[in-house]
């Protein structure tokens, strides 16, 4: 199989694959069949980054979520110091939740101290910023509870019912939550405020779905399947499957993780950790058109505050690759020497970079301007999805710190 090297983009297609959807709310099948081409194309040619043509303007959003006011950047609201309102009145912490002792840590980033901790179920995933980014919510899927915290305090509210909240996302107008029930191959939709259940859609060819992001539109959600080497299109309006994508190698023991749309809406990134890169499928999410190495355990994705780079944890290679956003191109790569850098968020001024280490109960805190490894904080048991808070952007899209 061919490969990207810094500046090369190789396209390998995938196979063509017969869909069908299904889910409890009456949602019917697929409305698209196809799987690695474009339809009716057969395999498509090459693309190299440098020959990609300029994005377009960002078509009408799903209605009722904020404009793209820039469809060269779809966080360019997101910016170094541009918090709301809301997030601005947040104490300054670090959020790390532990698969493993069923707790949170809260750090504090001045100090870089653990300054509370606090019980939040069985096996606590991630920590995630709600849409109008006035509470966190610890989730825990096996106890199937959110654990909301109030972030002007940084202290934990009563535990709130939700069905196996693996994962927990908004959609892009504020209109529902939701819990990627991991277990379950299942997304369940909830009202925001009350958490009255609204719907589910289940996808039983995604097994291991858990991570997502959305094209520039947000009419469209690519969620991916870990455990069936494939992501699922999701229709946010009417909240159904459109189609499968499955990768050119379908790695179903630990494959397709992290999820995150580039700047300009052009190309979805996809990590995949025992392929040991990215995945990179077009923007309107029909067909993979490339893949990027990075490192063994490629898991987690997250952009520097102007955009222009996006940072990649190999879990693995105890590193982390530094990507350019808009064409893959690789910058370096910043090694964490004995470290399983995994899930967390850059800093609101853009400075620094936190990482959970998954398999080495601490915490990696890195410059963005070099690399260097600032400290190594030693936490809990199996800290995974670590949230930095707060963040700029006007409305939060969920997991550790998605936000526009």
């Amino acid at each position: 199989m061919t490969t990207w090297t810094r500046n090369r983009l190789a396209l390998i297609p995938a196979a063509l694959l017969l869909l069908a959807g299904c889910s409890s709310n009456g949602v019917g099948a697929a409305e698209e069949t196809h799987g690695g081409h474009a339809p009716g194309t057969g395999a498509a040619e090459p693309v190299p980054p440098s020959a990609s043509a300029p994005a377009p303007a960002v078509p009408a959003g799903l209605p009722g979520m904020p404009p793209v006011n820039d469809p060269t950047n779809v966080y360019a609201e997101a910016g170094a110091g541009m918090l709301s309102p809301a997030a601005r009145a947040a104490r300054p912490l670090v959020y790390v939740p532990h698969n493993d002792s069923g707790d949170v840590w809260v750090i504090d980033p001045a100090t870089f101290t653990v300054v509370d901790r606090f019980p939040a179920g069985v096996e606590v995933q991630h920590v995630a910023p709600s849409y109008d980014m006035r509470t966190l919510y610890a989730s825990d899927d096996l106890g199937n509870r959110l654990t909301p915290i109030d972030p002007t305090t940084g202290e934990p509210g009563p535990a709130i019912p939700v069905v196996d909240p693996y994962n927990l996302y908004w959609l892009p107008d504020g209109s529902s939550a939701v819990s990627v029930a991991e277990r379950l191959r299942t997304l369940v939709f909830y009202d925001p405020h009350s958490w009255a259940e609204q719907g589910r859609l289940e996808i039983p060819e995604c097994a291991g779905i858990d991570h997502a992001d959305l094209t520039a539109d947000g009419r469209l959600a690519v969620f991916s399947c870990e455990f069936a080497g494939r992501v699922a299109v999701v229709d946010v309006a009417t909240r159904r499957l459109v189609r499968l994508i499955d990768m050119p190698v379908r790695n179903t023991h630990m494959g397709p993780q992290d999820v995150k749309l580039s700047p300009d809406g052009s190309r979805f990134y996809v990590a995949d950790h025992d392929q040991g890169g990215l995945w990179v499928i077009d923007g309107a999410a029909t067909r993979v058109i490339g893949e990027i190495p990075t490192g063994a355990g490629a898991h987690g994705l997250y952009l520097s505050r102007d955009a222009s780079v996006m940072y990649v944890s190999n879990r693995l290679a105890s590193s982390v690759s530094v990507l350019d956003a808009r064409t893959g191109e690789l910058h370096s790569t910043w090694p964490i020497p004995g470290g399983s850098p995994d899930m967390g968020g850059v800093t609101a001024d853009g400075s620094q970079l936190w990482l959970s280490g998954r398999y080495d109960d601490e915490v990696y805190v890195l410059a963005t301007d070099d690399g260097r490894l600032l400290a190594r904080i030693p936490v809990g048991r199996g800290p995974h999805g670590l949230c930095v808070w707060p963040q700029p952007g006007r409305y939060s899209l969920g997991h550790t710190g998605v936000t526009r």
